[in-house]
């Protein structure tokens, strides 16, 4: 079931001496409310926003002052105001701008005077971005996503009526999905430096809420609007060094604000399919600042995801030289899959300091953090504390939610919730257990004193797990899976597998434990995974398992190719993975092996070429090497690490979310003899370093280094080969860890010293978006080239190029390889890539490896 899920970070609360509270609406001549209209004390960035209603209130001092009240394409009010102990009421009715077009020079190719506007905001736009080096301000963010409209299913699932409730709907299947308010203070020093503190967050029926501020700075060249996975290359600003390229102008008239001519200028994009904006951009006369932005993008403009996503600001003075943003609303709209889904985001800036002074220490790692007691805010806090008035829809939403969370902790009522989960929970289907795509799940639910929790159930239907291959023959594969909910964070993961060959009549079955643990080490949290396995397994010779069994199937049946080669051992395996606060892992195991060669049982195939036969089981590139019964005791020792790690700090611990610099790992695997029987004496090592640059406008660049080899190879087995992730099939999902035309076992060896080299260079819609047709499907370019080198007579290098995010999910790339071994061949393989892609690419089960 979807569920609209939206994360991030903390800032600081603001407390008013609370004297006199001011309510008010904001409305045109027309008596047409003005929603997100700006009211704020003269002289200051103090103030509020009006909500959806076009109303607002404000806690205030006792004093005099003016109100100021500005909304866009409306003339400015003011209203003086003596503030006492009583609540007072002022409204404002604001009257459209009268625009005047000011008397200029047109030059001879007929210039709009736009133009002259925009390259002066230009030149000063490296100045007002520099101009302010550090400040602290604090920001109120309130968040909400309303559903408009939904369908009845969704990839086939129907979505009931409890879903729907669950979800937080109405009976006509609309209402709020999400709801939060946060309080925060943000402080930042030029250029990289930002530290935001969570003061009070809430989000209805529980959660941490949407509490990072939306850097939006059109000042910047490259304009990051909202959230990057929207666009990875960001947007262009207006008034960018190289905006005249890419937009044209005119200017729709001119106003006066405070004394200051302010040049009301159409924003229009030259060319569709460039992430571009559209709308408006108010300059001022003479110092050539930002007055006040509203800006667009669409799905014309490479969008993705969302249909629309609209931008205003309001920028005033801090004091004689510097305007900083006072409000800022991001207004979005999502129609996928029969889903209509509205969406903003409003906040509200006030109290910037200019001058904060920073201790040297200041800046640190962490670039949020939440205040111990930022959930355990009162109503009366909130109504006090809040700029933007709640709409009746969103009070109800949390009072609803919020009770309905109370409800599922409290315990007089958490037996009716169990009973009523467990009523709802559909027993599982023959069905599902046969045939069904999705296989079979089932929760068992049960109540500890801090909530419900569950243990989970679930298993791959037995038509989805049918295999072929020339050593079994058609194979069954039975794959349940039990993961149990332990107390004190505490996970525990069965995972039994049963394997049986028609052809070879082989029955192999094998199970993992797997205990996972929150644990501290030093105070900092982390986790540790202990896992035990054993039994008998049939394996790939490399354990990258470069043949995928799909693949495997069609290509044996269809064009008579055995690629997949296998071999059976009865194992034993301890595993134990620490995952650190920093993401930092390290991980230690040994493991037994007894091997034992299998040969082919069966020669089926649909192709009935009787001068086309199957190759051995034994890999035919490795025909020199014999592979005969063997056993080896092998320790496995890894560690991996990301520095400069940025962290998200909760009252109880640190979540790491990411850093600017790669990630390295190192591997050492030590092949052990003379210990129940086993024949293995090698050492191994592996260095890899690998890494995602957003170059934004220009792609994202992707690389994975890596180099490795034997210290010691006395006695290493085909399974302990360094191999190389080779792939002759048209299917391909392993990129950057794979080479998409090599041979699987031609390169493998036991070589003192090789390198290996993945770079991939995704365009993100830079060239495509300019080539007809292309632009429309948004289809865009991928290149790069794969390669490795043992010495001159071995070593393979390819290049390719491709277009990705077909369908959203889907990409095709054409590739030449060169090999020391064989000839130039030339290829095309088809994966996962582009918007969607990673998240429907097949990952890997590490738990049984």
């Amino acid at each position: 079931m979807p569920k609209f899920l939206l994360s991030l970070i903390l800032l600081t609360s603001f407390y008013y001496t609370q004297a006199g509270m001011i309510r008010g609406k904001v409305t045109n001549d027309k008596n047409e409310t003005l929603p997100f209209a700006s009211v704020f004390i003269k002289g200051t960035t103090n103030g509020t926003t009006t909500n959806a209603a076009g109303q607002y209130h404000l806690d205030v001092p006792a004093g005099n002052y003016i109100l100021v009240c500005q909304y866009m394409g409306y003339k400015k009010g003011e209203q003086q105001i003596t503030v006492t102990d009583a609540e007072q009421t002022l409204n404002f009715t604001l009257s459209p701008l009268s625009l005047q077009i000011k008397e200029v020079i047109v030059k001879s190719g007929g210039e709009d005077p736009a133009y002259a506007i925009i390259r002066q905001a230009i030149k000063k736009r490296g100045y007002y971005l520099d101009q302010v080096k550090e400040y602290t301000c604090n920001d109120y963010i309130k968040g909400v996503f309303k559903m408009r409209d939904m369908p009845g299913s969704f990839f086939g699932k129907k979505i009931g009526a409890e879903d729907v409730e669950d979800m937080g709907l109405d009976s006509t299947r609309k209402g709020v999905l999400f709801l939060s308010e946060s309080v925060t203070k943000v402080a930042v020093k030029r250029p990289d430096d930002v530290k935001v503190e969570v003061l009070s967050a809430r989000q209805s029926g529980g959660g941490f809420g949407f509490s990072f501020p939306a850097f939006i700075d059109f000042y910047e060249n490259n304009v990051t609007a909202m959230v990057s996975q929207f666009s990875k290359r960001g947007y262009i600003s207006p008034i960018s060094e190289n905006a005249l390229l890419y937009y044209k102008y005119r200017l729709e008239g001119v106003f006066q604000d405070d004394g200051k001519t302010v040049n009301k200028i159409k924003v229009i994009p030259r060319r569709k399919y460039e992430p571009l904006f559209s709308g408006y951009i108010f300059i001022t006369d003479n110092d050539w600042r930002i007055h006040s932005v509203d800006l667009m993008v669409t799905q014309e403009y490479q969008l993705e995801i969302m249909d629309t996503l609209h931008i205003t600001q309001i920028h005033v003075p801090v004091n004689n030289e510097v305007w900083r943003t006072k409000d800022q609303v991001i207004n979005l709209t999502i129609k996928q899959f029969g889903f209509n889904v509205a969406g903003s985001f409003v906040n509200v800036y006030s109290n910037y300091n200019l001058q904060p002074n920073f201790t040297k220490k200041y800046f640190d790692r962490t670039i949020m953090r939440y205040d111990t007691a930022f959930d355990s805010k009162q109503l009366a806090y909130w109504d006090s504390i809040r700029p933007v008035p709640l709409e009746p829809e969103e009070v109800t939403d949390f009072r609803k939610k919020d009770s309905t969370a109370r409800a599922r902790r409290d315990s007089s009522r958490s037996q009716w919730r169990l009973d009523t989960l467990k009523a709802h929970q559909p027993p599982i289907k023959v069905s599902q257990l046969l045939y069904s795509m999705g296989g079979a799940e089932h929760k068992f639910y049960f109540r500890r004193d801090t909530g419900i929790y569950s243990h989970d159930f679930s298993m791959k239907s037995l038509l989805t797990q049918v295999e072929y291959n020339t050593v079994e023959g058609i194979s069954l594969n039975v794959e349940p899976e039990l993961d149990l909910d332990l107390p004190r964070n505490q996970q525990l993961r069965i995972i039994p597998r049963i394997r049986y060959g028609f052809s070879n009549t082989h029955l192999n079955a094998y199970t993992f434990v797997s205990w996972r643990k929150e644990a501290k080490l030093g105070g900092r949290f982390g986790y540790n995974t202990w896992t035990v396995g054993g039994g008998k397994q049939v394996s790939q010779f490399n354990r990258d398992n470069p043949v995928s069994p799909i693949a495997n199937i069609f290509y044996t049946l269809l064009f008579k190719d055995n690629y997949m080669k296998l071999y059976e051992n009865w194992f034993g395996e301890l595993r134990f993975r620490r995952r650190f606060q920093s993401s930092a892992t390290i991980s230690a195991g040994i493991s037994y092996e007894d091997r034992i060669p299998v040969q082919n049982t069966t020669d089926y195939s649909f192709r009935k070429d009787t001068g086309k036969h199957f190759l051995p089981n034994h890999p035919y590139e490795l025909a020199g090497i014999p592979f005969e019964r063997n056993q080896a005791l092998v320790l496995n020792l890894a560690f991996s690490f990301q520095p400069g790690q940025r962290f998200i700090e909760l009252p109880d611990r640190k979540v790491a979310i990411g850093s600017k610099y790669p990630i390295f790992r190192v591997a050492y695997s030590k092949g052990i003899p003379d210990i129940a029987g086993s024949d293995a004496n090698f050492d191994k090592w592996n260095f890899e370093i690998r890494d995602n640059i957003n170059l934004r406008l220009f792609g994202e660049f992707q690389y994975r280094f890596g180099a490795g080899g034997f210290l010691n190879s006395k006695s290493v087995d085909i399974p302990d080969f360094q191999h190389f992730n080779g792939n002759q099939m048209f299917y391909n999902i392993k990129y950057l860890n794979s080479f998409q035309l090599a041979p699987y076992y031609r390169y493998s060896n036991t070589a003192s010293l090789f390198g290996t080299a993945n770079v991939e260079h995704h365009f993100n819609g830079l060239l495509t978006n300019k080539i007809p047709l292309f632009n429309r499907l948004k289809w865009n370019l991928v290149a790069g080239s794969n390669a490795f080198y043992i010495n001159r007579d071995n070593n393979y290098v390819e290049v390719f190029a491709g277009l990705e995010n077909i369908l959203k999910v889907l990409r095709v790339d054409v590739i030449a390889g060169y090999q020391s071994k064989d000839d130039t061949r030339i290829g095309v393989r088809v994966g996962f890539g582009g918007l969607f892609g990673s998240f429907v690419r097949p990952q890997q089960d590490e738990t049984v490896q």
